[in-house]
């Protein structure tokens, strides 16, 4: 079974003891994180999550933005995907050290969907489905791998344009041991892979290499995901 680095962050909690420890109180690697940290919860994830994407990123990066969001995000469907990001991004990089927190990524997506579900095209339930999928059931209370399965299929009928969202159906039915539904969506992100970012295509590497062999139609034949473009 293939899973992807979050779900390896995550299950890390259960192959390792120990208690949970605070931050480091150090200022973040890249100076650009604390530029964005005066803006706002919202856009100090952005930051992080452009070094992420290009494999930047470091410790002390994903703990300053862990303690602004922490300190600042307000009760808004911006803030609270702001918090719940960054917190999973945090557990991805501690594991266990960072396990209790689960629940607060669990908390803060489900606030930002009730504020505004349609914030970002819907980018908190991605969220929230995908940490349903792969985090320990016994960390979470309002959801399972069923319901992040459902939550990400709904997401790809609403919004089938996004590439993400195929991207973590396929990562959702991958880590569940049933890849042959993930094969469609693999081969749309395959299809548009420069359009993903350079982890997100890493990732997508790394489902294929475990989904087994693709038969993706050639081009102009149906979309892959069954869906008009």
């Amino acid at each position: 079974m293939v899973r992807s680095p979050y779900i390896l962050g995550v299950l890390a909690a259960l192959l390792t003891a120990g208690l949970v420890a605070g931050c480091a109180s150090r200022a973040p690697t890249h100076p650009e994180l604390a530029v964005a940290g005066e803006d706002g919860a919202l856009a100090v994830c952005d930051a992080l999550e452009a070094l992420i994407a290009t494999g930047k990123d470091t410790a002390a990066d994903r703990e300053y933005a862990y303690r602004v969001v922490r300190a600042r995000a307000a009760d808004t469907a911006a803030d609270t995907f702001a918090r719940a990001a960054v917190t999973g991004r945090l557990i991805q990089q501690k594991g266990l050290l960072a396990a209790n927190l689960v629940p607060d990524v669990e908390r803060f997506a489900r606030r930002s969907r009730e504020l505004d579900p349609n914030f970002r095209d819907g980018t908190a339930t991605r969220l929230l489905g995908t940490l349903y999928v792969i985090a320990p059931a016994t960390l979470l209370q309002h959801g399972d791998s069923e319901v992040g399965v459902d939550l990400l299929e709904g997401l790809v009928e609403q919004h089938p344009e996004v590439l993400e969202n195929h991207l973590r159906l396929a990562e959702a039915y991958i880590a569940l041991g049933d890849p042959e539904p993930a094969s469609p969506h693999l081969c749309r992100c395959l299809v548009n892979k420069a359009a993903l970012r350079g982890d997100d295509q890493a990732l997508l590497s790394m489902l294929i290499a475990g989904a087994g062999p693709l038969r993706c139609p050639n081009p102009g034949e149906e979309d892959p995901a069954g869906h008009d473009d």
